[in-house]
């Protein structure tokens, strides 16, 4: 039995403050659980979660990767933006141009993130978080297919998404030029296995669709930190 996404990480330097300016912007309930693991939940019990960690770590430049928010309408985009400032996140400018829809906003620990225009039709019908669209290769995106078992919805001049089959978020990849990696990315994908699952068999899947075993965190069957073929960390871990 492959993994499955889990969770999508953030490290932040204050776990239960961004978990509250989230969870008021998504719509989405704190997870209950131990104090150490601050996450919310999505409505759909098939969607993954979101989890924050503590760390000090400075943030190094824009991030890997982000969410895009969707918008059913003009006013609810104006909503979502008002709701997001009023929480405490604020407006960032990223280059992008007068003229596009979307808006682009940081949440109160600088991480980037976007409201999309109404009427996307590449985000139609996947929920409040249509994308999480991340700096990447073709390769990645070829990886994360094969290792979440999710096909590619799209993959076309070296820019790859994909999706799980019962629908909802999905995962894009822009292509080249990817910018060289600063750091501990502060965004990061939690893999799950079963409890009666082969731990040593998973690894060694994920090993040979090219990630990359690391020295760091636990090596013990229970959890393990390992690398994409982008160097992009992810997460390992055991249920139950």
């Amino acid at each position: 039995m492959a993994s499955q996404l889990f969770a999508i990480c953030f490290n932040a330097t204050s776990p239960s403050r961004l978990a509250l300016f989230w969870s008021e912007v998504l719509g989405w309930d704190p997870a209950g659980g131990p104090d150490d693991d601050v996450a919310i939940l999505s409505p759909d019990p098939a969607a993954f979660r979101i989890r924050f960690l503590p760390s000090q770590e400075p943030k190094a430049g824009q991030n890997r990767a982000h969410f895009d928010l969707t918008s059913a309408s003009p006013e609810d985009q104006r909503q979502t933006v008002a709701r997001a400032l009023r929480c405490g996140g604020t407006h960032i400018d990223v280059g992008q141009l007068q003229e596009e829809g979307h808006v682009v906003l940081a949440d109160p620990d600088g991480n980037e993130f976007c409201v999309i225009e109404a009427g996307n039709e590449f985000l139609a019908d996947t929920g409040v978080i249509g994308a999480l669209a991340c700096d990447g290769t073709q390769e990645v995106g070829y990886f994360w297919s094969e290792a979440l078992r999710w096909p590619l919805v799209w993959d076309q001049d070296e820019e790859t998404a994909i999706q799980s089959p019962n629908g909802g978020t999905k995962i894009t990849w822009g292509g080249p030029p990817v910018a060289p990696k600063r750091g501990t990315n502060r965004l990061y994908f939690e893999l799950a296995l079963a409890a009666d699952a082969d731990w040593e068999a998973e690894v060694d899947r994920l090993t040979s669709l090219g990630a990359t075993r690391t020295d760091i965190g636990e090596g013990d069957g229970i959890q393990t930190l390992m690398l994409d073929p982008d160097g992009n960390e992810l997460s390992l871990r055991r249920l139950g």
